[in-house]
């Protein structure tokens, strides 16, 4: 009878499989072929022991998949895997966990992506929900020993967040106006806050990139070299005898450079050398190896689009509309909001939910300090923390707190992996529009301006004490500052990972402690 019913199962999930495979698209060359049951088998032959040993956040979730999934078991050619990470690094939502569903998708399918999900989150949701367990049944005031362990665990956190905001503005600084950014969502965040706040300033970044280089770079660049021919005269071409050598070089460089795209949105003059430029283009995107094609119909991917937008719309009007909203409802809306609209992946989303969760009322400043310490020892992805959020949320109302615990997980996980499944139905023709490079880039600027401004916001209440339960600022004990320094220079200088640089701030603490505690 078990058997039997395994047999139908099986079955089952073949079908859905097929089906999904079928309005996916043709099968791609790197496509695992085979039964269902032989695709789940090999995503979990090479997925389970992620969830488990997958430390020290995005930076490195990124280099052992590309290691597993590109070098050795050639899942996606190296092009395909870029195009991934420029896709999951430029939409909401967590970026490693949206890589990995992505590459089990293209490789084997919808079930083995799903599965390979489940495998990658469930470990740390677990330990996560566990903790928030612990949580509910201590006591509102903590042995003075503990108050010191927390403080030095959230002092570590800062210098492990300050390092990754320091990491992901090197990438998303690329020249001046991604840098203007920056700066212009870091003041702007720490001006103000608010659940909209946040998403209307990356969406305002996103326009002034797409603006800047679409229209403002172009009549710059033009004006610029209008300026510089204005009186330079035709060399003859028998001056040098390598000045067809240099003049093809010269082209080379040109096709190269910042200046391309400008130069093909103007009008091509007359001549050997626009000649050459575009000879030299086209050879050029001739010896470019093709990418794996992504495999998903856009009808696919519309539909995915309207469902998610649809739901999200509904969602919020319904919380709205509702004078009392259940806490439930409030709950979800507002991680399905956080999932939606924030950038950058688990170093942004941490400091973000205090506005989510804190500012209602739902969690203590405590509570969540205390969950924000322990994520960051953790392996998977710090999306988890919105599983501990939930289950506190939901802890003094009738529902169960797993109940809060799958809604908060459902929130924060679902809009980030929706949209890059549609993405990629479209990925084949944005990825020849230049506004849409652009918009993105605007995004992840202001993005990493936000996560500057919430090492700010965390540093200003991370120092705990019987007298301060929601915490103050780390300056107000030079201690903390120290352990916050040491922990950033552990992690960027001799590559200490950051669940072992974090517990090394928790024994700072407790050192700290055993010195000053006369003086408490």
């Amino acid at each position: 009878m078990l058997l039997l019913t395994w047999s139908r199962i099986a079955s089952s999930l073949q079908a859905l499989n097929q089906t999904w495979r079928s309005h996916a698209g043709a099968t791609s060359p790197s496509r695992a072929e085979g039964s269902l049951f032989s695709r789940l088998s090999e995503v979990i032959r090479y997925t389970w022991y992620l969830g488990f040993t997958s430390f020290g956040g995005p930076p490195v979730h990124f280099q052992i998949f590309h290691a597993r999934f590109v070098e050795k078991e050639k899942w996606v050619d190296e092009q395909t895997y870029q195009e991934l990470f420029a896709i999951c690094q430029g939409l909401p939502g967590p970026g490693s966990t949206k890589m990995l569903f992505c590459l089990a998708l293209l490789h084997a399918g919808f079930i083995p992506a799903l599965l390979a999900f489940f495998l990658w989150s469930l470990p740390g949701a677990v330990g996560m929900y566990a903790l928030s367990l612990a949580v509910q049944r201590i006591d509102e005031t903590l042995p003075t020993p503990v108050y010191a362990l927390l403080s030095g665990l959230n002092a570590s956190t800062v210098g492990i967040i300050a390092l990754a905001a320091v990491q992901l503005a090197e990438k998303a600084i690329r020249d001046k106006i991604s840098r203007i950014l920056v700066i212009f969502g870091a003041c702007a965040g720490l001006c103000y806050s608010a659940l909209w706040y946040f998403p209307v300033l990356m969406v305002a970044g996103g326009i002034a990139t797409a603006f800047w280089d679409g229209l403002v770079y172009q009549q710059i660049l033009r004006a610029k070299n209008g300026w510089k021919n204005r009186n330079r005269q035709p060399e003859p071409e028998s001056d040098a005898p390598d000045s067809a050598g240099s003049e093809h070089m010269a082209v080379r460089n040109l096709a190269r450079g910042p200046g391309l795209e400008m130069l093909r949105m103007r009008k091509p003059e007359a001549g050997p050398l626009s000649q050459q430029l575009n000879n030299t283009q086209a050879s050029e995107r001739s010896e470019e190896p093709p990418s794996q094609d992504h495999a998903i119909r856009i009808r696919v991917g519309i539909v995915i689009f309207i469902f998610f937008f649809t739901s999200f719309i509904a969602i919020l009007i319904s919380r709205a509309k509702i004078s009392l909203p259940p806490l439930a409802l409030d709950l979800f809306a507002n991680m399905y909001l956080a999932g939606t609209v924030i950038f950058g992946g688990g170093p942004v989303v941490i400091p973000l939910l205090r506005s989510y969760v804190v500012d209602p009322g739902w969690v203590s400043s405590r509570d969540f300090l205390i969950g924000l310490a322990i994520i960051q020892a953790f392996p998977g992805p710090n999306f988890n923390f919105a599983v501990f959020l939930g289950a506190l949320a939901l802890r003094s109302t009738s529902y169960p707190t797993v109940f809060g615990a799958f809604l908060g997980g459902l929130g924060i996980f679902f809009p980030g992996i929706a949209l890059a499944i549609a993405i990629q139905s479209f990925w084949r023709v944005l990825r020849k529009r230049k506004y849409v490079t652009d918009f993105l880039r605007g995004v992840n600027a202001s993005a990493v301006g936000l996560v500057f401004a919430a090492v700010y916001r965390l540093w200003e209440i991370g120092y705990l004490s019987p007298g301060e339960r929601d915490g103050q600022s780390l300056a107000k004990e030079p201690w903390w500052v120290v352990v916050a320094a040491v922990t950033y220079a552990e992690s960027a200088w001799f590559k200490i990972p950051p669940a072992v640089a974090i517990l090394l701030g928790a024994l700072l603490g407790l050192c700290w402690y055993g010195v000053v505690s006369p003086a408490w």
